[in-house]
């Protein structure tokens, strides 16, 4: 497989072996002490060694302080560990919760005050108006598609509330998309993360905002995750497979500037409420929330279904989408997984301020929200 180069919307190499540019890049530029911010679990792997084993004449140092939903608390502790380094750039490595941390780790390292106040909607939000350390991302997962995002998403250390922070300033200068560094994930982390990329492009495409290129990325990402999610999950080392769900977790991340939906807002809240992985609980919502929605889009329910091959056309997309579910490995519905009935009223609180509703094909109301975390239960 060989290596492709891409700028949309950053430069992107892409391909079997990327990885081991990263060190030529940075010395490149003159870079000789980045900070690697990782999270917990994947820093104790073999795969951190190796990938470090590329960056020869690079001095570099660890954070891996990060773990579970990413918080603003991680990004002020790797902010400190940058400082205490004297790194000169970022590497981040890992899934979208290590990548919206290492987004915004140079913004708290080069700027004064908490992350928190770099939030788009904080009253007296701060500007980004420093020079920020060059920022290079490297994926290890399929399914954010944060490396090549403009915002940082993370949560409030005591209400575990999302916020984001919002900057074209903070997207990486390169995007090193090595499908090998999936390889070794376990199936149930590739299912979760690969609806999130299927939900990404889903609910990118079905949004009534106006934007035709995001529409075309989406509806391919759609093809592309539908065709390949189940080669990824049940044959671990299938190199096409993880190839085409990165591809995809990165198209999904690229159309999604045209917003979400619904399925997003209860996922957040079951993020924030039940800690629940972002991914699954995106999975654990799709199917509920899109046959709520079909009767207001029917025409486009018609599309998704011919881009994922399903026959029988839009009436038949929901029930491929729960068939799909389960040959992934995704089965139970909320209850199964944690949630209680006594959570919905917060849950619901939650879902309607969260603003990715706002774009959902089919206007949601409290009493909406309530019905779905009920239907989904």
């Amino acid at each position: 497989m060989k290596i492709t180069s891409f700028s949309f919307p950053t430069a992107i190499r892409f391909g079997a072996g990327a990885r081991k540019e990263v060190g030529p890049h940075l010395l490149a530029r003159g870079l000789r002490r980045p900070l690697i911010v990782t999270d917990r679990a994947l820093a104790a792997l073999p795969l951190l060694a190796e990938f470090k084993s590329h960056l020869a004449g690079l001095q570099p140092a660890v954070f891996d302080g990060v773990f579970g939903n990413p918080t603003c608390s991680q990004v002020m502790q790797g902010a400190a560990a940058f400082k205490q380094h004297g790194a000169d750039c970022v590497i981040g490595f890992g899934g979208g919760a290590a990548l919206d941390v290492a987004k915004v780790v140079g913004v708290a390292a080069t700027h004064e005050g908490d992350i928190l106040e770099y939030v788009w909607d904080h009253p007296q939000v701060r500007a980004i108006d420093k020079p920020l350390p060059w920022f290079v991302a490297l994926p290890t997962t399929s399914g954010t598609g944060s490396e090549v995002g403009r915002s940082s998403v993370v949560s409030e250390n005591d209400t575990h509330l999302k916020r984001v922070v919002f900057n074209p300033k903070i997207l990486a200068g390169a995007v090193f998309a090595d499908p090998e560094l999936t390889l070794g994930l376990p199936a149930h982390i590739t299912a979760a993360c690969g609806m999130d990329a299927l939900t990404h492009n889903i609910e990118s495409y079905l949004s009534p905002a106006y934007h035709p290129l995001c529409d075309g990325i989406a509806l391919e990402g759609t093809r592309i995750a539908a065709a390949a999610l189940l080669g990824a999950v049940h044959e671990p080392g299938n190199l096409q497979a993880r190839s085409d769900m990165m591809m995809a977790s990165m198209m999904g991340a690229i159309a999604f500037q045209k917003d979400l939906g619904a399925v997003h807002s209860c996922a957040h809240a079951l993020g924030a409420v039940c800690d629940l992985h972002h991914g699954l609980a995106n999975a654990l919502m799709i199917d509920t929330v899109m046959a709520w929605n079909q009767q207001a889009v029917p025409g486009k329910f018609d599309e998704l279904a011919h881009v994922c091959k399903v026959s029988g056309g839009g009436d038949q997309f929901v029930p491929w989408l729960r068939a799909l579910k389960a040959r992934i490995g995704i089965t139970g519905k909320l209850a199964a997984h944690g949630v209680r009935p006594g959570q919905i009223a917060r849950l619901v609180e939650i879902a309607q301020a969260d603003i990715c509703h706002q774009t959902n094909p089919r206007p949601c109301t409290a009493q909406d929200f309530a019905r779905l975390f009920e239907d989904a239960m």
